[in-house]
């Protein structure tokens, strides 16, 4: 049985780390940060299920999660803790690796579903917002407008984020693709450990480790976009 599970975490340039912080400070932003990280994460999770149904598994349907419903995704915890600490989690999508039409690339296409939704996701809102509104460095006050560039934002850093090649993040699915047999002991090492690894490095490095690369693949979208 495989699973991808997904992690997120609430992290913008300011100096609010957590959402809550917004509650007091700014109640309108707070209610769109968390309204773009819940669909963000329910369609993070819904594209790992799609995958899988694609590819000939059948149990993500079964258990409910081929939905585009928030709540068949959202884990109450890792929901809680988004808005309490700015790090939570989306409830995963298990699937059968022995079920899907490859066994090598099949877990490899499911995992990375995931953060390819997330990345058209943050395509559209900004194209949208181009279209709708102009330049994303145009400063607008209206709710609409808001909205759309923290949807796009979070869903930039949730897709950089879980390409991370570290377990439970999705980028861990690619080793099984590009390291040799010779070479799976890593793979286990990074089982056994990996979470680990990836806390620390939130705790001692925090997701400002990201922000060249998120900027990076943020200037590109909005390029293609047209809302530079």
């Amino acid at each position: 049985m495989g699973h991808v599970g997904r992690f997120a975490t609430y992290n913008t340039e300011s100096v609010e780390a957590s959402p809550l912080n917004l509650l007091r400070t700014d109640p309108i932003v707070f209610f769109l940060v968390m309204a773009a990280i819940i669909e963000a994460i329910a369609l993070h999770e819904f594209a790992h299920a799609y995958a899988a149904d694609l590819q000939g598994d059948r149990l993500p349907r079964a258990m409910g999660r081929l939905s585009l419903n928030p709540v068949r995704h959202l884990d109450p915890l890792g929901t809680l803790l988004i808005a309490l600490v700015g790090f939570g989690w989306g409830k995963p999508v298990e699937f059968r690796p022995q079920a899907l039409s490859s066994s090598r690339f099949g877990p490899a296409i499911v995992a990375l579903a995931g953060p390819g939704m997330n990345l058209l996701l943050a395509l559209g809102a900004a194209i949208v917002y181009g279209v709708a509104f102009g330049s994303f460095s145009a400063f607008n006050e209206g709710v609409f407008p808001r909205f759309l560039q923290i949807f796009f934002s979070i869903n930039v850093f949730l897709a950089v984020f879980n390409l991370i090649p570290l377990p439970p993040l999705d980028g861990s699915r690619l080793l099984t693709i590009f390291l040799p047999p010779s070479k799976q002991n890593i793979i286990f090492f990074l089982d056994r450990y990996g979470f680990l690894i990836l806390l620390g490095i939130l705790l001692f490095a925090g997701p400002t480790l990201l922000l060249p690369l998120v900027r990076t693949v943020a200037s590109f979208l909005v390029s293609i976009a047209g809302a530079g």
